[in-house]
């Protein structure tokens, strides 16, 4: 399977899975306190401890990419994740429950996330890995959308615990199915040497920060803050998946703005919507108030990650991207991991989610600021465009022509900047 729209769909199908397993969670907190008898706080505690193992990870899935290849690592990924979920369906104690998410889940979802995906693409694919990529991503907002409303469709007709050990024997299914039928990867390399510097990505780095303590906070709790302002969890639950619907449509256009915009603008602009999805979230808790949050923190916020991974890998060596990008990779998760924290612990003060919502505006509105036009980077040689010919075009540069016209790793830089 070397063609690129194939990779590309079985990468999209690995994405669903992740991304809609590991966010379908936040539908599952209300119902499960009330099934379960684990508290309020136990689960977001879960969930905090789950993206710190996340983060931690990312360093160490970074060099296994490179020793076992991605294809690997991306299904023994997708086979955790999964099982995180056969085990949350007959777990009896708050302690086996916070071990399962915390372990298996934040574990498998680090190896199946994006940073794997992209590997195994630029693996196969080489200088074609760009629309591979941009049409895998999708699957991000599509198991944002599929995840959620499948769990919300489940827990009344067959409850939450048989949700929970459908949807993970659906993503073992799917697992299953990409060990078949997926490559294994061109080539590994043991002796990558050692990441590149971050040096000159400050900036960027710590808005990227800024951004997940607040994006998993909302994506999570958003529906249990629903049920507490009167919603049944059904409707709560889709919440989340109006979220991703938003987020999916704006990220198709953003392919398309990126051709006539800086990225940094386009950054900029997001927040500012993100702070007016906050504001809203903190003034009431109206239904129509709620469904527009979920709408424009949906829409402003997935899309920051691609366009953030955008400035920050420019000039990078795509041989050493995967061990480079993994210091960015800890940022976001443990940053979602403090906010998770905090945003606990002032729930457990005011009896809401409205205070942490403040907060997270207010880190929007600094991350805003950070966005700087003409960051300061290291462009490694690499990555320089070829001078123009002279001539008619006789002369060519024969040492690396590989490398010729390559747009940057992972397709992350636009073409058409």
């Amino acid at each position: 399977m070397k063609h690129p729209s194939h990779i590309a769909w079985a990468g999209l199908a690995a994405m669903t899975i992740s991304f809609g397993l590991n966010f379908s969670m936040g539908v599952f907190f209300a119902p499960t306190t009330a099934s379960y008898g684990v508290s309020a706080t136990a689960l977001a505690v879960a969930a905090a401890l789950g993206t710190t193992v996340t983060g931690f990870a990312q360093p160490f899935v970074g060099r296994l990419l490179d020793r076992a290849g991605a294809r690997a690592v991306l299904i023994g990924g997708l086979a955790l994740i999964s099982g995180s979920y056969l085990a949350l369906a007959v777990v009896r104690e708050t302690w086996q429950y916070v071990t399962a998410y915390m372990l298996l889940g934040g574990l498998g979802f680090a190896a199946s996330s994006t940073l794997t995906v992209t590997t195994l693409i630029g693996r196969t694919l080489g200088n074609q890995v760009g629309p591979a990529l941009t049409r895998a991503a999708v699957g991000i907002n599509l198991g944002q959308l599929i995840g959620p409303w499948a769990a919300t469709a489940l827990f009344e007709p067959v409850g939450v615990r048989a949700t929970y050990a459908l949807l993970g024997a659906a993503g073992l299914a799917v697992a299953g199915v990409l060990w078949l039928i997926l490559p294994a990867d061109r080539s590994t390399n043991l002796s990558a040497g050692q990441p590149e510097s971050l040096a000159g990505r400050g900036r960027v780095l710590v808005s990227f920060g800024l951004h997940s303590a607040t994006l998993y906070v909302v994506i999570l709790m958003l529906p249990k803050h629903a049920v507490e302002a009167g919603w049944s969890v059904v409707a709560a639950g889709r919440l989340v998946a109006l979220a991703a619907l938003a987020a999916g449509l704006t990220s198709i256009a953003m392919v398309r703005l990126q051709r006539r915009y800086a990225v940094e603008n386009l950054l900029r602009a997001l927040y500012v919507v993100r702070i007016i999805a906050l504001a809203l979230a903190v003034s009431n808790t109206a239904p129509a108030t709620l469904i527009a949050v979920a709408v424009l923190f949906g829409a402003a916020s997935f899309p920051i990650v691609p366009l953030t991974m955008a400035v920050v890998s420019r000039g990078l060596d795509p041989a050493r991207m995967g061990r480079t990008l993994s210091p960015a990779w800890v940022i976001h998760q443990l940053a979602a991991a403090a906010g998770l924290a905090i945003a606990s612990t002032l729930h457990a003060l005011t009896d809401s989610y409205r205070g942490y919502f403040a907060l997270g505006l207010l880190f929007s509105a600094a991350a805003a600021l950070l966005i700087r036009r003409n960051e300061p980077v290291h462009h490694a040689p690499l990555h320089r465009l070829p001078e123009p010919p002279l001539d008619n075009g006789d002369h060519h540069d024969t040492r690396n022509p590989s490398h010729c016209g390559h747009s940057g790793p992972a397709g992350l830089l636009p073409t058409g900047r």
